[in-house]
C-alpha cells in the first residue's frame, strides 16, 4: 500500500507541474501576441522615416557625405552588444545567443582586434562576469515588450562610445525570430551606418494564429511604397543636417526591430518548451497510471489469496 501511495503523489505532483507549465505556455503565446502588434504599430515610423531617406539620397550622394555616423575607420575596438533573456525555460535560446558571442569573439581577436561587450539579458551578464570578459555596459530588467524608450537609451549609450572614438565599430548578435520551432542568432553591423542600406528595404511582419486547436506563425512581406520627391521640393535646411539629425532615429528604430525579434524569439522558445514539457507530463502521468494500475491489482491479488489461505486454513 506504500507504493500505491508513492504513486498517487507523484501522479498528483507532475499534474501540479503540468498545469504550470500549461499556463507558462499560454502566458508566453499572450505576450507574442502583443509582440505582435508592437511590431505592426511601429512599421508605420520606419516606413516614413524610408521615405525620407530615400527622398535625401536622390538630392545628395550618401556615399560623399562626410558625418560622423558614416565614417569608416580602421577597427581596433569593436563593441558587441549581445541580446539575451533575464529568464530560463526557454530551451536553446539563451545558450546559443551566447556560444554565437563567444564565436564572434574569437573571430575579433584572431583578427588582432580587441572587444567590448554591451550584454542585454541577465543570462548573458551573468555568463561572462564569471568569465571576466571586457564588459562595458549591461542591461537588465528590460521591459519583456521592448520599447523605443529603452531603444534609444540604449542607442545614445552605443553613439556615445562610437563619437568618443571609444570603439570603432558596433555589432548587433541577436537572435532573428523565423517561427514558433525555429530563430537563430545574427551577427549586424549598425555602427557605422552603411549608406546603401539607407535605402527602402523589404520588411517582414509576423502574425500569430490558432489552426486546429494549435498555434502558427504566418509571416508576409511588406514592401514599403516611396513615391519619388517632386522635381520642385525645397527643403528648409541642408539635406545633410536633415541626414545627420536623422541618422539616430534610424539606429534606434534598427535597435528597436532587433528587440522586438529577440524578444518574439524567447517567447517563442518558451512556449515551446512548455508544451514539451507539458507533453512529456502527460506521458509520465500515463506511465505512472499503468504503473498504479499493476500495483493495485497485485495488492488486491495479494489480499484475496490471503483470504483464500485463510479460508482454507479453517
Amino acid at each position: 500500500m506504500a507504493n500505491l501511495k508513492g504513486i498517487r503523489d507523484r501522479i498528483k505532483s507532475v499534474k501540479n507541474t503540468r498545469k504550470i507549465t500549461e499556463a507558462m505556455r499560454l502566458v508566453a503565446a499572450a505576450r507574442v501576441r502583443r509582440a505582435q502588434e508592437q511590431v505592426n504599430a511601429t512599421r508605420p515610423f520606419a516606413d516614413r522615416l524610408a521615405q525620407v531617406f530615400y527622398r535625401l539620397q536622390t538630392r545628395l550622394r550618401l556615399e560623399d557625405v562626410n558625418l560622423p555616423l558614416l565614417q569608416q575607420r580602421p577597427i581596433q575596438t569593436v563593441g558587441l552588444l549581445v541580446v539575451s533573456g533575464d529568464r530560463g525555460l526557454c530551451g536553446a535560446y539563451n545558450s546559443n545567443i551566447i556560444k554565437r558571442t563567444e564565436e564572434r569573439i574569437r573571430e575579433v581577436q584572431e583578427a588582432g582586434g580587441q572587444v567590448e561587450l554591451y550584454l542585454i539579458g541577465r543570462k548573458a551578464v551573468q555568463y561572462f562576469q564569471r568569465r571576466s570578459a571586457p564588459i562595458a555596459k549591461t542591461y537588465m530588467n528590460l521591459s519583456q515588450i521592448p520599447s523605443a524608450a529603452e531603444a534609444a537609451q540604449i542607442g545614445d549609450q552605443l553613439l556615445s562610445a562610437f563619437l568618443s572614438e571609444k570603439v570603432d565599430k558596433v555589432e548587433l548578435i541577436y537572435t532573428r525570430f523565423v517561427s514558433l520551432i525555429s530563430s537563430r542568432p545574427v551577427v549586424q553591423s549598425i555602427l557605422p551606418l552603411d549608406p546603401s542600406r539607407l535605402a527602402t528595404q523589404d520588411d517582414e511582419i509576423f502574425n500569430l494564429l490558432v489552426r486546429g486547436g494549435e498555434f502558427t506563425v504566418e509571416r508576409s512581406k511588406v514592401i514599403a511604397t516611396v513615391s519619388a520627391p517632386p522635381q520642385d521640393m525645397i527643403f528648409e535646411q541642408d539635406p545633410v543636417q536633415i541626414l545627420d539629425a536623422l541618422l539616430p532615429l534610424y539606429l534606434n528604430n534598427q535597435l528597436l526591430r532587433a528587440l522586438q525579434e529577440s524578444a518574439a524569439s524567447e517567447l517563442a522558445a518558451r512556449m515551446t518548451a512548455m508544451n514539451n514539457a507539458s507533453d512529456n507530463a502527460s506521458e509520465l502521468i500515463r506511465s505512472l497510471g499503468l504503473s498504479y494500475n499493476k500495483a493495485r491489482q497485485a495488492a488486491i491479488t495479494q489480499e484475496i489469496l490471503e483470504v483464500v489461505a485463510g479460508a482454507q486454513a479453517l
